[in-house]
């Protein structure tokens, strides 16, 4: 019989247990956002501000979860992955906590800055756990299920944060992600703490952070007003420019060159990138239209429990498809799923139809379920191992940027051209998801390392 610790180790490394356990913090990573949503009336209340104001409260927390992103990936491959993922991990718990004890507004964005920051460090390093500890099909299986258990625990969030707010207050589903810093002992067990000793190119990371921000800037400036905008269009205009002059004099920094004219890591992270512009959007503007109709909080996350399911089968579903179609066919399937989950919401709060934003919620998770993983496939194929943390730090920054520009469009625009009108534009990016996915030839894999 083994002795108890070999037990403890051989368990967390097992696909099934350890993927399950990175899934939860995907969930509580999301949950930041699903379990909100439901409570930004009450929150707008306390702290007398308008709704679309309240609205960054997810804004901040997706443009720091998106710009952060790469930052981790680079530290994993620097320093190993144990080290930046406990910080992230405890970064999310930290900013929870301020969120949940913030005084004003102001306070509240800035706690909300720090807990995307730290939990920027989930999508990237989990999946390059799941990439270093597992291959072939515990590989996809643990995806899967990373995707799957994540989904699910963020469909239930709108539940969650519907019951706590029925509890405590907004407050109380603020600080749901605290229960994340429980994974850290198990995690600090298994990571990697060695990495490659490379130092962080600073500047190269700045301006990553830079030109992302003005983007979603520029898309929340529907409602947060001219000075928005032209923060935004300073920062996109200066630092778009600057990256890719960083990117030629530093072909090895923080952006490498050939990571990012790796067309495959390109093409799969823009592609997939709607799917979560799509998931954000929805997980946003539901809860606002179910608000519009007089629901309670409680009331609108039991309306978005059925999505939940999805979670049990989404494993099962992303194993199936990425062994027989691949992940650039899976991530081609999970686009026009999308687009029917927006066009379904949009009609769905248009004539005042429950039924209909919940089967649009239950069709986008389905999409995240199989599009999250198929990226995450596509890329770690496509790079050599060394050089994986970065790739996925890239590939995961386009696809939470995805996240921010669906929920700034809805924030942004359901004041101005109401909220079915907003979901009907975001079908323009599944759209053109779909439309990269057709260019250009067959994707890209990686030689095998040599000893």
């Amino acid at each position: 019989m083994l002795p108890a610790a070999a037990r403890f180790h051989q368990d967390v490394l097992s696909p099934g247990r350890s993927a399950a356990l990175l899934g939860l913090l995907f969930g509580l990573a999301a949950t930041s956002t699903s379990a909100v949503t439901v409570a930004l009336p009450e929150l707008a209340g306390e702290l007398h501000i308008s709704a679309a104001t309240a609205a960054w409260m997810v804004s901040g927390y997706t443009v720091a979860l998106a710009v952060a992103t790469p930052a981790h990936g680079r530290l994993g491959d620097m320093v190993g992955i144990r080290l930046p993922l406990t910080i992230g991990i405890g970064g999310m718990a930290v900013g929870s906590v301020l969120s949940a004890l913030a005084p004003s507004f102001p306070v509240l964005i800035a706690a909300r800055v720090l807990q995307g920051i730290g939990a920027a460090a989930i999508p990237v390093l989990a999946t390059a756990l799941i990439s270093t500890l597992w291959s072939g099909a515990d590989r996809s299986a643990a995806l899967g299920r990373v995707a799957g258990v994540g989904a699910t625990l963020s469909a239930l969030g709108p539940l969650l944060g519907g019951g706590l707010e029925a509890i405590g207050g907004w407050r109380w589903a603020v600080a749901l992600p605290v229960l994340g810093a429980l994974a850290i002992p198990p995690l600090w067990r298994v990571a990697p703490a060695r990495g490659t000793g490379e130092r962080m190119d600073l500047t190269g990371a700045v301006l990553v952070a830079l030109a992302a921000s003005g983007l979603v800037l520029l898309i929340q400036s529907p409602s947060a007003g001219v000075t928005a905008a032209a923060v935004g269009a300073v920062l996109l205009v200066v630092g778009a420019p600057l990256l890719a002059l960083r990117v030629r004099a530093r072909p090895h920094g923080f952006l490498p060159r050939e990571i990012v004219t790796n067309t495959t890591v390109l093409r799969s992270a823009f592609a997939a990138a709607a799917v979560p512009a799509s998931w954000f959007a929805l997980l946003l503007g539901a809860p606002l239209a179910a608000a519009s109709w007089g629901w309670s909080p409680l009331a609108t996350g039991a309306l978005l429990v059925p999505a939940a399911l999805v979670g049990f089968v989404s494993p099962a579903l992303a194993r199936t498809l990425l062994t027989r179609v691949g992940a650039r066919r899976s991530i081609a399937l999970a686009c026009p799923t999308a687009i029917l989950a927006l066009v379904t919401a949009a009609t769905g709060a248009a004539v005042q139809a429950p039924v209909l934003l919940a089967l649009a919620v239950v069709l986008i998770s389905a999409a995240f379920g199989v599009g999250q993983p198929a990226m995450i496939s596509a890329v770690g194929a496509a790079v050599p191992a060394a050089e994986r943390g970065i790739a996925l730090g890239i590939a995961t920054l386009v696809f939470l940027t995805g996240a921010s520009v669906g929920a700034a469009l809805v924030g942004g625009l359901s004041g101005v051209i109401g909220i079915p009108g907003a979901f009907c534009l975001l079908v323009a990016l599944p759209l053109a998801g779909l439309a990269t996915l057709l260019v250009g030839g067959p994707d890209r894999v990686a030689a095998p390392a040599t000893a």
